[in-house]
């Protein structure tokens, strides 16, 4: 690392738990006061991330990898953190999307219940772990305090639907949990270390009477993660917990399902590598099939959907879907493409749940079903016109807000054009169909065509429903005006249609630099020689065996 800021990597895991541990200190009724520590704590934690970002693009090629010891042991046996690309890249991406649910949940939530700020900053504890983390246990621990987390604010704010799919929800992630520690075993008990970088040296050299025990156990552990990532018929769980959370808790679980994704893309690349020997490409093909699939699930989940909350769910089966086909193409090209894909989907699927509450609140009563209701003649009100329909009434300006607000959204979660969504699968089809003539070894030849039509057909249905559940909140008359929004509720799904609309001004540099990260993790050797390379930091102890030695 920077000797100016030896110790920058383990901030977004230190940060996020000195202040929940603050949090248990002050009391339950100076509420306000922490959730703006709680907003203070997510814009340092986002600075920390962008800041991260920078040094490691700044390195070039050779330095695009940061590795801290965080026990100033060797990598073989303590705690490794490592930031290249990717994981600066989902850093800075979990600090944006946690900054707007933070702000958001100034508005209400956060006095919704006891301990929301110290479990959401535990939330970003996890989230931050999980990508930074360089061996396999500590991963587990990661994701574990994610899911712990996550646990108590899916059920923040009581109510049995909540309760309902709370417990779902939770049922499904410990059965993954368990699955991971099973996994973890196994490949413990062949490999005999659970570093990333040292498996990845070890696996070629497993001997073939292993390797079976070897691909079951890898086998397992991409179960666990393929249940997080939502991949069809792992997802039932998905849609009634997340459309029953409170809208900040939803827009960061937004989130929950890329680390699903990153795992095994992270993962695939580092153990599966064409290096790999007899173990090349293992699950590349379970990856495509599953996608695909997955995607065709999402898309009659959206055809069936009326309510905005279902819909923004089954976007997200939709998203995670499209990044599991994609990466089980193989395809660096592709890769890319797919990276820019999920920083678009989760900045328009976290703004889409966030503006679900405040769409509903507007066209209800207050128990999320749409009113039904005659209009009343009066002086705004045309009886000799559309049989009493309303001409000339002036739009409230919230109204107003909202229905922008939710026109971006359709746009980005739909990929039209001109937002970032519209860039993405433009990118992901061009990727696809390999303008430049490289064979895809891993992925058939039919797989562009069909991943491709499922990405036209899932915009068309998004479109559709998306449109059809905006009309009926929207056009449907009410019998009162909706009430006023507050800043603090418009402010945070503003910077994620902002935050969308310069990923598609900026799309060559952030392409450019997505292109990189999808180079290095299909070219990992660089990645763990840099890892095992680095030696722990010259103690007292470390200088004084080392003199007593000398002659």
């Amino acid at each position: 690392m920077n000797p100016a800021l030896p110790h920058l990597i383990i901030v977004p895991i230190v940060l996020p738990l000195l202040v929940a541990a603050v949090f248990l200190l002050i009391s339950d009724g100076r509420r306000q006061f922490k959730s703006l520590v709680n907003v203070g704590a997510a814009l340092a934690n986002l600075v920390v991330s962008i800041e991260i970002l920078r040094r490691v693009d700044a390195g070039g090629a050779p330095g695009a990898i940061k590795v801290y010891l965080a026990a100033n042991w060797e990598p073989h046996f303590g705690i490794v953190l490592v930031a290249d690309r990717l994981t600066a890249l989902m850093l800075v991406l979990t600090g944006i999307v946690g900054l707007s649910a933070a702000v958001y949940s100034t508005a209400a939530w956060g006095r919704a219940g006891v301990f929301f700020h110290p479990l959401f900053q535990i939330q970003l504890l996890g989230l931050n772990g999980a990508f930074l983390t360089g061996d396999l246990f500590n991963l587990f621990v990661f994701f574990e305090v994610m899911l712990a987390a996550s646990y108590g604010l899916q059920l923040h704010g009581s109510g049995w639907p909540r309760v309902r799919a709370g417990l779902h929800y939770i049922a499904v992630n410990l059965l993954a949990s368990a699955l991971f520690l099973i996994g973890l075993a196994m490949l413990y008990g062949i490999m005999g270390t659970l570093s990333m970088a040292d498996i990845a040296v070890k696996l070629p050299l497993v001997a073939d009477t292993d390797r079976g025990l070897l691909h079951a156990g890898a086998a397992i552990l991409a179960v666990a993660f393929l249940t997080k990532a939502a991949v069809w018929p792992l997802n039932f769980w998905l849609v009634p917990a997340y459309m029953t959370a409170s809208a900040p808790v939803a827009a960061v679980f937004a989130l929950m399902t890329k680390v699903g994704v990153y795992v095994l893309l992270r993962l695939s690349t580092l153990f599966f590598s064409p290096a790999a020997g007899p173990s090349a490409q293992f699950g590349s093909r379970v990856f495509l099939y599953a996608g695909l699939v997955t995607i065709g699930f999402g898309v009659l989940g959206l055809m069936s959907s009326l309510r905005l909350g279902r819909i923004a769910g089954f976007s997200i089966i939709v998203s995670s879907g499209t990044l599991l086909a994609a990466m089980g193409v193989g395809e660096p090209s592709v890769t890319s493409a797919a990276l820019y894909y999920v920083l678009s989907a989760t900045l328009g699927a976290s703004a889409l749940f966030l503006l679900v509450e405040l769409v509903e609140r507007a066209a209800t009563d207050g128990d999320a079903r749409p009113r039904s209701v005659e209009i009343e003649p009066d002086e705004d009100t045309n009886l000799d016109d559309a049989e009493g329909a309303l001409v000339g009434r002036a739009v409230p300006v919230s109204l107003a807000l909202l229905g922008l607000a939710f026109m971006a959204c359709v746009v980005v979660v739909s990929g039209l054009p001109p937002l970032s969504g519209f860039v993405a699968k433009l990118s992901l089809m061009a990727a696809l169909f390999n303008p430049d003539g490289v064979e895809i070894a891993s992925a058939p030849a039919s797989a562009a065509w069909w991943l491709s039509g499922l990405l036209l057909l899932s915009g068309l249905i998004s479109t559709v429903s998306l449109s059809r559940a905006g009309i009926q909140q929207f056009w449907s008359p009410a019998d009162s005006p909706p009430r006023g929004l507050k800043l603090v509720e418009c402010a945070p799904v503003l910077g994620l249609i902002v935050a969308s609309a310069w990923l598609t001004l900026r799309a060559e540099p952030v392409l450019r630099y997505t292109r990189a990260a999808a180079e290095a993790l299909h070219e990992p050797k660089a990645y763990i020689d840099t890892v095992l390379a680095t030696n722990p930091m010259p103690g007292q102890a470390r200088r004084r065996e080392a003199e007593e030695a000398a002659p």
